[in-house]
C-alpha cells in the first residue's frame, strides 16, 4: 500500500468548502520528535489565496450585519466543541507541534479564554457621543469593522494564536483568510473544522496551507484585505510592514524578543527559580517571551547559577504524554542549526556551559551559559531554543542599563522584594510588557499583548484587537 494513503491529507477551507490547492500539490508536515511524516498538506499557490479573499470579501457584507447575539452564540458554541475535543486538540499540539502534555493543557486551557474572551467583545463594539459647538448638532462616532483580516500565525503556541486572533477579528465583525505556519497547518485546520460546526457562516474564516514564502505576499498585499496581523520573526515582519505600507493598510506585528530578567540580591530564591526556569525552558525555548538574559546581582550570582544549574540539569526529558516531561524538540532542522550555531559560536569564543548543550534525538537539554561576551551570537540575537546565559551585575543600575541595552523590547521580568525598585524597573524598562517577581512568560486574553521596537508594532489582546481591526466613523445629525 502507498505510505502516503496511510497518512492524512490536509485541504483548504475556503468559502466553507474543503478543497485541494490547484494543480493538487502537497506538501509534507513532520512530527518533530523524530521527523516521520505526520501529514500531508494542500501547497497552496497564488491563485488559492486568491480564491480565499474574494471568498472573505464576498462574506463580508453580510457578515458584517450579523447581530452581537449571533456572533455571541456561534464563539461561545466554539469553546463547547473544544471541550468536547480535547483530547484531539492536544494530541495535534504534541504530536504535530511537539508539545509537552504540561504546555498541550496550558495552551488549550488558554485558547478557550481566549474565545470566551472574544464572546464578550461582541457586546462592546462602541463608540461615543461627542459635544458639538455647532447649535442643535448631535454629534457621535460609530465603530465599524474593516472588512477582511488578514492572519498569519507561528507554530509555537498556534491554538492560542488562533483562538485569539481569530475570534477577536469574527467578534468585532470582520471577515478572516487565516495561512497558518507550514509546519503546523492541521492545528489550525482542526479550529476551522470547529468554527464551523459552531455556525459561522461559509466565508466568514477561510484558510489556506501552504510555503510562507510562497504565498505570504499574495495575501498581505492584496489590495482587498484590510488589516494584517502577523506573528513571527522580525525579518519576515519588517518585509511584511513594507508591504502593508504600499497599500496603507494597518497591521499589527509580534515578532521576537530577547527579553531580559533581573534578579536582585534581596529576591526570594526559594519562591523565584521555578518561575525563572519557567521563563525559559517552557517548550524547549521556542516561545517569543522566553528569558534568554538573566541579570543578577553578585551576592547571590553564584547560588543563583548553581540552583539554575541544577533545575536545569534534572529536567524530565521523557515521553511527551508525560506530565513530569520538560524537554521538547526543536520544531524542524533549520530551526536545530540554529541552536547549534549559537551554542557553537559562544563555546569557541569563551563562553561556559554551567549546564545541559547536550542533544537527546531533537531535543536540546536545557542549558545554561556563563561568561557570555557581546562578540557572541548568542549575547544579541534570539536563540528560540531551550538557550539562556546568566551574567553578574553590581547594582540594580547596571543591571535596568544592561537590560535596555537590546534592539527587542518584549517581554521583562525582575525579582525584588523592594517595592520602589520594582516600579522603577516597570516604569523604565524599554519591554511591552513587564512582571514583577513572576516570569516573562505570561499571557491573558484581554491584556495588551506586544513589544516595542524590533518586537512589534502594535498591541494583540480583546481591547487591543477591537481598536485595530475596526474604525471609527464621525456621525452629525442636526437637530
Amino acid at each position: 500500500m502507498d505510505t502516503k494513503t496511510q497518512i492524512k491529507t490536509l485541504q483548504h477551507f475556503i468559502g466553507g468548502e474543503w478543497v485541494d490547492a490547484e494543480g493538487g500539490g502537497t506538501f509534507e508536515v513532520l512530527n518533530p520528535m523524530d521527523d516521520s511524516v505526520y501529514a500531508y498538506a494542500a501547497k497552496g499557490t497564488g491563485n488559492d489565496m486568491r480564491k480565499a479573499i474574494a471568498a472573505a470579501k464576498g462574506a463580508f457584507p453580510e457578515y458584517k450585519e450579523t447581530t452581537p447575539t449571533q456572533r455571541e452564540r456561534w464563539l461561545l458554541r466554539v469553546a463547547e466543541i473544544m471541550e468536547e475535543r480535547k483530547d484531539e486538540l492536544v494530541n495535534c499540539l504534541i504530536d504535530e507541534i511537539g508539545s509537552p502534555i504540561s504546555k498541550a493543557m496550558f495552551e488549550f486551557t488558554k485558547g478557550l479564554a481566549m474565545v470566551r474572551a472574544a464572546a464578550g467583545l461582541c457586546r462592546n463594539v462602541r463608540g461615543e457621543t461627542i459635544p458639538s459647538d455647532a447649535p442643535g448638532k448631535f454629534s457621535m462616532t460609530i465603530r465599524e469593522p474593516l472588512g477582511v483580516v488578514a492572519i498569519i500565525t507561528p507554530f509555537n503556541v498556534p491554538l492560542i494564536k488562533n483562538t485569539r486572533l481569530v475570534a477577536n477579528a469574527l467578534a468585532v465583525g470582520n471577515t478572516v483568510v487565516h495561512l497558518p505556519s507550514e509546519l503546523t497547518p492541521n492545528l489550525t485546520l482542526l479550529c476551522a473544522e470547529i468554527f464551523s460546526e459552531a455556525g459561522f457562516p461559509p466565508g466568514a474564516y477561510n484558510v489556506v496551507t501552504g510555503i510562507g514564502a510562497e504565498i505570504g505576499d499574495d495575501l498581505t498585499g492584496s489590495k482587498d484585505v484590510n488589516f494584517v496581523s502577523f506573528t513571527g520573526s522580525t525579518v519576515i515582519g519588517q518585509h511584511i510592514n513594507e508591504i502593508c505600507a504600499k497599500n496603507k493598510t494597518p497591521n499589527t506585528l509580534e515578532l521576537g524578543g530577547k527579553s531580559a530578567t533581573v534578579v536582585l540580591a534581596d529576591a526570594d530564591l526559594d519562591a523565584a527559580m521555578p518561575l525563572v526556569a519557567r521563563s525559559i525552558f517552557m517548550f524547549g525555548g521556542q516561545l517569543c517571551i522566553g528569558s534568554s538574559r538573566f541579570y543578577v546581582e553578585r551576592p547571590i550570582y553564584d547560588e543563583f547559577v548553581k540552583r539554575f544549574s541544577m533545575i536545569a540539569s534534572k529536567a524530565p526529558m521523557g515521553d511527551l504524554r508525560d506530565p513530569s516531561t520538560v524537554g521538547a524538540p526543536i520544531i524542524s532542522e533549520r530551526q536545530r542549526n540554529r541552536v547549534k550555531d549559537h551554542l557553537e559560536n559562544a563555546v569557541a569564543k569563551g563562553a561556559t556551559i554551567a549546564a545541559g548543550g547536550e542533544w537527546d534525538g531533537n531535543r536540546c537539554r536545557p542549558t545554561i551559559l556563563t561568561d557570555v561576551t557581546e562578540d557572541m551570537t548568542v549575547c544579541k540575537t534570539e536563540t528560540f531554543g531551550p538557550v539562556t546565559a546568566i551574567y553578574p551585575v553590581d547594582s540594580y543600575e547596571e543591571a535596568l542599563e544592561r537590560a535596555n541595552d537590546s534592539e527587542f523590547g518584549l517581554s521583562s521580568a525582575i525579582f525584588t522584594k523592594n517595592l520602589d525598585r520594582a516600579l522603577h524597573f516597570a516604569k523604565n524598562i524599554n519591554a511591552g510588557m513587564c512582571h514583577v517577581n513572576g516570569p516573562t512568560v505570561h499571557d491573558e486574553a484581554h491584556v495588551p499583548f506586544g513589544g516595542n521596537g524590533e518586537s512589534g508594532v502594535g498591541r494583540e489582546g480583546t481591547d487591543a484587537d477591537m481598536e485595530a481591526m475596526t474604525e471609527l466613523k464621525w456621525v452629525t445629525i442636526q437637530l
